[in-house]
């Protein structure tokens, strides 16, 4: 069957037919519509095998339940963004250490130019760190293919495998041609090798001899599978090492014409193939990838030294930032970077237009309150998180110090307070507090730091569209059980007309000298628009 899918939308229908019995993840640009696609067609179709589909607290408990899964047998995907592979880090790498029984893929939506992200970072690192297969698709297509390979491939080798895409994959659409019927579930099975998924030393250091003994299997796979190709051009001395959707980019601008190509979408390198790259005359290879120079590097170590390689860090193509056809010059081999077309000269001189919080938000109201009443404080800092509410950094309230990554806002908060500042205030909302804050004001609770937190409650994940959150109706209890004092856990309603409850309350608290923390609570005025309409 044909569908027109985004990236996201084929990599979760190649999932369903691949025979998916659960999806874990949370929710982050740009890999949230892979979840909310799954859970749309389970809505639908009532009569299929259930997937189990909800939102994890965050992407390390996602990653530990989606083994779990694969421990009993059954297919799991994770999905998540670039910086959630920081987040589910220890258990990924163990992964490939305990390997799988039924197959897991894990997902990584990287976000080059940082469109919704703190930074630029490529998940491939993680692949090559975690020793196990990667699969890069070039498009929606293959997106579906990979996906369902990837599951095959996990099972075949008993270890998981990471699928890695990038922005414009993830949300461009194409034709997709979709299996007629998908896969039937895997029957629930229990790891034959019951010392398998205990990471005692001795254990661990026999699964590790096995990880390590499948590494020539995986370059085989890489090197014989077909999703690795490469095509000789009339002119051999000139190369090009396409990856992933930057193949795309490539064949667009035109300058692939004569020149061999060598097409890269599954990962370790294909060594046999790059040997006969150079076996075939080439003396200069151009490395385009999406990300960082993970290829460009790597492929150093492959390639004779008297190849001249150029890509990212030869300033052949930009640094940072996201490809396009227009990143290749008409001598893309060129040492010195291109000069910027016209289309990106226009786009420099177009007027900047920041997002803002919506018209509405109780966010608004919260920062009003907050800032009046920092500033009857000598030098008060306030320290905040990752989520719709970190524009209140921009104009007009100007009132973030701070923001790093998710809970940070709370540890550094505490930190501060620790070397003496005063006020310390964080600002946190409600899904990101449950995703990482919540051991943060353990740790103030424990030595009752001098910090108020301000947990920015609008009932929902609402950076990534309304998205359920981990905490909804439990915020005052699960403060109050880690340890901060009833009589210092405050819930106000942030609307215009409640500012001065608003401001006596956070200055109370201020004043306190303890941990304390203070809920803003008011839903989302997007999801409240949404119920309405229904």
């Amino acid at each position: 069957m044909k569908h027109i899918l985004l990236g996201d939308e084929a990599i979760a229908q190649g999932a369903i037919d691949a025979g998916l019995s659960g999806v874990y993840a949370y929710p982050g640009t740009p890999s949230t519509e892979i979840t909310e696609y799954i859970q749309l067609a389970q809505s639908k179709k009532q009569d299929s095998a259930p997937i189990f589909c909800q939102w994890a607290t965050n992407e390390k408990t996602a990653m530990e339940a989606a083994l779990g899964m694969t421990y009993a047998g059954k297919r799991a995907l994770v999905c998540m963004k670039h910086v959630g592979m920081n987040v589910c880090a220890d258990a990924f790498v163990n992964s490939a250490i305990t390997g799988v029984n039924g197959g897991l893929v894990v997902v990584a939506a990287d976000d080059p130019s940082m469109h919704s992200s703190q930074n630029e970072q490529d998940s491939r690192f993680y692949a090559k760190f975690a020793l196990i297969p990667c699969f890069e698709p070039s498009n929606q297509q293959e997106a579906y293919d990979m996906t369902r390979r990837a599951f095959d491939l996990s099972e075949q080798l008993h270890v998981p495998v990471l699928l890695r895409v990038t922005t414009r994959m993830a949300h461009s659409r194409a034709m997709v041609m979709t299996a007629d019927s998908p896969r039937a579930q895997n029957a629930r099975t229990l790891p034959a090798d019951t010392k398998r998924f205990i990471l005692l030393p001795a254990f661990a250091k026999r699964n590790y001899a096995d990880l390590l003994a499948k590494q020539p299997e995986f370059v085989r796979l890489s090197e014989t599978g077909g999703l690795n190709t490469y095509k000789r051009g009339s002119n051999t001395k000139r190369a090009i090492v396409a990856c992933g959707i930057a193949y795309n980019y490539v064949q667009e601008s035109g300058i692939a014409r004569d020149v061999s190509v060598l097409k890269i979408t599954q990962y370790p390198l294909p060594v046999a193939l790059i040997n006969q790259m150079v076996a075939d005359g080439a003396e200069e290879v151009l490395v385009a990838e999406e990300g960082q120079p993970v290829v460009e590097e790597l492929i150093r170590t492959v390639i004779p030294s008297d190849i001249r390689i150029v890509g990212r860090l030869t300033g052949a193509l930009p640094r940072k930032g996201e490809l396009s056809p227009d990143c290749f010059a008409i001598d893309g081999f060129a040492q010195t970077p291109k000069t910027a077309t016209l289309t990106e000269k226009s786009l420099m001189t177009l007027p900047g237009r920041p997002p803002s919080m919506c018209q509405g938000c109780g966010h608004r109201d919260m920062y009003t309150a907050l800032n009046e009443v920092a500033r009857e404080y000598n030098e008060a800092r306030i320290f905040g998180d990752i989520g719709c509410y970190t524009l209140g950094a921009l104009p007009p309230f100007h009132a973030i110090h701070a923001c790093v990554e998710m809970g940070a806002s709370i540890t550094m908060a505490k930190g501060a307070a620790d070397a003496g500042q005063y006020p310390a205030i964080a600002v946190i909302g409600d899904s990101t507090f449950t995703h990482s804050g919540m051991t943060g004001l353990l740790d103030c609770a424990n030595c009752n730091a001098d910090v108020v937190v301000l947990i920015s409650d609008n009932l929902t994940t609402g950076m990534t569209g309304g998205q359920d959150s981990a905490g909804t109706g439990k915020l005052e209890r699960i403060c109050m059980a880690l340890g901060v004092p009833e009589e210092h856990v405050r819930t106000v309603v942030p609307l215009a007309k409640n500012m001065e409850e608003m401001k006596a309350v956070i200055r109370e608290e201020i004043n306190y000298h303890g941990t304390s923390v203070v809920i803003a609570r008011r839903e989302c005025i997007q999801t409240l628009k949404r119920k309405a309409r229904k």
